[in-house]
């Protein structure tokens, strides 16, 4: 039977689509609440007994060298300026940067390594900071990718898939769990700038956005600037209860609207009016770190009074953990050394070091570690062979997506080890490949959920955050 109108052909096409789940996740959401605040959706609640109430993600775009960071292979200064084994790279693609090399000379790390901790976790020189925590800390050795070039990566790590349209991790915990502070987005995305010159890759918004997922669920970005969320203020003129007003005015023509044509995104157009509205209070304070102790600043280091740092975003990200924010992402740029990478790596391990740490010794101390997972990582590795022309104190290192080093703490994290293992020349996994699909799935369960049953229809086909991968991976919990 033919429709009579475009809205019953909407609404009929709306009710078909989502009526398998819609329905049943309606009756979910009236069985499960999450800290006062009705489940979202998809799963009605947690799937397992979550060990994590939140994430904080320190995501170091550019892909950090695991040889200079956590990978320790002393045996490679015997191999300075020797070509790497054609065994070694066993026919694998290289970047438009190396392709045309007629040599690909091994080089070691210009920086020391030491054991730290009762577990005599390896860790690197660049990060005396951190190493302080090493009793805690994961580092997973073994990570690895398909995509070899930094976008498509990128997009990978972050929503599942190398080509964007796909809702990011962050929105899918949204999506699964719901808030905990119905003033403040449950997923903040946070970009820092470096401190010293860099090759710093751009990051695109579909990296905090919600893809096909209903757009209430995508990151909010704050920015450095006097107004952290744009456009969240008053214009001049405007008071109060002028902005409620209006607000009113709009949900009312919005309600009148969603009731004709049944369009989620209608509803999710007024939930968002009503949230910047709450925020216009709740984000201020939030963001206004002035008073903090001199203590706390001197803890996290001279660029922590300065906006947009990397020291100000950690500040902020402990900021919205003690506030209830469910997933917070933390992007620090730069660390895409093709040459003078020592000296470049120095300068990021500056920005970054005693920042984490004095992230995680605060989130410890204030009981928010054991339910907070903290994960730092790139979106790559770095090649062990020199780009360009090599000297011990000077080089640079391609891409390198066959296995690189990200580490994780705190809920349900087993920390003080190395998980997984390369080869001597720290180009391929030999023991306990991970995955980012892996990776992914891990920190869902951790949260709570499981991976497989974190589903969302779009277009006749149920999606998730790993799509049709992944595993947990058990060795790194505790």
């Amino acid at each position: 039977m033919r429709p009579n109108n475009f809205s019953d052909a909407l609404s009929r096409r709306h009710f078909l689509a989502k009526s398998s789940a819609g329905i049943g996740a309606a009756a979910l959401a009236s069985l499960f609440e999450s800290n006062g605040t009705a489940a979202a959706l998809g799963t009605g609640g947690s799937h397992i007994a979550p060990k994590a109430r939140r994430i904080i993600w320190l995501t170091q775009a550019g892909a950090p060298s695991q040889l200079e960071l956590f990978d320790h292979k002393p045996d490679l200064a015997a191999q300075m300026d020797r070509d790497l084994p054609d065994s070694v790279r066993d026919g694998q693609r290289l970047t438009g940067m190396t392709a045309g090399q007629k040599r690909f000379p091994v080089v070691p790390s210009a920086y020391r390594f030491a054991r730290h901790g009762r577990s005599g976790l390896w860790l690197s020189e660049l990060l005396p900071h951190t190493a302080k925590f090493a009793d805690e800390l994961c580092v997973i050795r073994s990570l690895h990718t398909e995509a070899i070039n930094h976008d498509p990566a990128m997009t990978l790590l972050q929503t599942g898939h190398q080509i964007g349209g796909r809702p990011a991790f962050g929105a899918w915990a949204s999506y699964g769990l719901g808030t905990e502070n119905a003033d403040l987005p449950a997923f903040v995305a946070l970009i820092s700038r470096p401190s010293g010159p860099t090759n710093a890759q751009p990051l695109h918004e579909r990296m905090w956005g919600s893809g096909f997922l209903p757009s209430k669920y995508q990151g909010v970005r704050f920015g450095s600037g006097k107004d952290p969320v744009l456009f969240l203020s008053n214009p001049p003129g405007i008071s109060a209860t002028q902005r409620r007003s209006m607000l009113d005015d709009t949900a009312d023509l919005n309600a009148l609207k969603f009731a004709d044509f049944q369009d989620p995104e209608t509803q999710a157009r007024i939930d968002q009016y009503e949230m910047a509205f709450r925020m216009q209070a709740a984000v201020p304070e939030l963001a206004d770190i002035s008073g903090e102790t001199a203590s706390v600043f001197e803890r996290y280091g001279p660029e922590s009074k300065k906006p947009g740092t990397y020291a100000a975003n950690c500040l902020l990200a402990r900021r919205l953990a003690e506030r209830g924010v469910r997933f917070i992402q933390l992007y620090h740029r730069g660390w895409d050394q093709h040459n003078n990478l020592p000296s470049g790596i120095k300068s990021q391990c500056y920005d970054t070091d005693q920042p984490t740490a004095a992230l995680l010794g605060e989130l410890r101390e204030r009981g928010l570690l054991e339910d907070t997972l903290v994960i730092w990582g790139g979106e790559f590795g770095r090649t062990v062979y020199s780009q360009g022309t090599v000297s011990k104190d000077n080089y640079g290192r391609d891409h390198h997506p066959r296995c690189f080093s990200v580490w994780m703490a705190g809920a349900g994290v087993k920390g003080g080890q190395a998980y997984g293992e390369t080869d001597e020349f720290s180009y391929n996994v030999v023991k306990d490949p991970v995955h980012v699909h892996d990776l992914n799935a891990t920190a869902l369960h951790l949260l709570g959920l499981d991976h497989e049953r974190l589903t969302y229809r779009f277009q006749g086909r149920d999606y998730r955050l790993t799509d049709v991968h992944g595993k947990v991976v058990r060795g790194v919990l505790a």
